[in-house]
């Protein structure tokens, strides 16, 4: 048997395939459906200082390359989550690790639902969402301007001992740059990448398919963006980086990983069938054991780039 564990930040993962959020929830939507506890961990959806309705329906298109989609960060509010999600994980999962991922309409608003998380014993990290490209106020701003960047991060450190990971956006002009600025302020990891703004028309009523307009892209098409995202991360920064977008296969996975990536988040995928994440898992060990791989940490970071 291959060694599938990773060590991030810290923290022991039995496996580098994690459900990225916004397509698990809290966990226990998928509670009879999939054993949490086969994977690496969860990253919750979007915690926000208050309940947060999200965006008008509809909120998902499908399109042959992926989805679109307009949640716009839907979740109960922090005090909610505290008092009836946490529970839930704490009595449900013991082998994965909780990674709460954290949302704010103010820079301040980030270290507050930090400081009202942090003494709960099930989460392992805090994930930053400062690229979430599909809400008005509070979402892509924050990475986009170096200054708005270190200030959230800066004040999420200072809230916390736990591990920070910073979620960032395909669309910055120099995504390693921003790690960088990430690192500076106190980041631990880097999350790449957030979904790529899109647009989905209906032809007939010449209007968008969602309700929102705009949305966030993610599936298949995803994948080469967030490889190589990873990659100019990885040689920005000696981070460790979560890789997220477009996988659905343990090749998938190990792309992310050989460009860098320490864990491998699974999304759209896991929406369609929400077991991928446990086959995926099961998948990287025959890989591995196949190709002679006696533990998958040695893979991260392998590239080989053209001379």
């Amino acid at each position: 048997m291959s060694d599938l564990r990773v060590k991030v930040a810290g923290i022991q993962f039995q496996n580098p395939i994690i459900l990225a959020s916004g397509t698990a929830a809290f966990g226990r939507s998928l509670a009879g459906v999939v054993d949490l506890d086969a994977l690496g961990g969860i990253v919750t959806k979007a915690v926000s200082l208050e309940p947060r309705g999200g965006n008008s329906s509809p909120r998902v298109a499908e399109f042959p390359g992926g989805m679109l989609n307009a949640v716009g960060l839907a979740n109960p509010g922090v005090d909610a989550v505290r008092r009836d999600e946490l529970p839930w994980l704490a009595e449900h999962v013991k082998r994965a690790r909780v990674i709460v991922n954290v949302v704010g309409s103010r820079t301040e608003e980030f270290a507050e639902v930090i400081r009202r998380l942090d003494d709960s014993t099930i989460i392992s990290a805090f994930e930053l969402n400062v690229s979430c490209p599909n809400v008005r106020a509070g979402g892509i701003e924050f990475c986009a301007d170096s200054a708005s960047l270190a200030a959230v991060v800066s004040g999420a450190r200072a809230a916390t001992s736990r591990p920070i990971f910073v979620k960032l956006s395909p669309v910055l002009p120099n995504i390693g740059e921003a790690a960088t600025t990430a690192a500076g302020a106190g980041a631990d990891g880097i999350t790449v990448i957030n979904t790529l703004p899109g647009l989905v028309v209906d032809v007939d009523s010449r209007t968008p398919r969602i309700g929102f307009g705009t949305g966030g892209t993610s599936g298949p098409g995803l994948l080469p963006v967030g490889v190589l995202a990873t990659h100019r991360v990885r040689s920005a920064v000696s981070l460790p980086i979560i890789g997220v977008g477009g996988v659905a296969s343990a090749t998938d996975a190990l792309q992310y990983i050989i460009a860098g990536a320490s864990l491998a988040g699974v999304g759209t995928a896991n929406l369609r069938d929400p077991r991928t994440a446990e086959r995926i898992a099961r998948e990287l060990d025959r890989w591995c054991n196949r190709s002679g791989v006696k533990a998958i940490q040695e893979l991260v970071g392998t590239l080989a780039w053209p001379v």
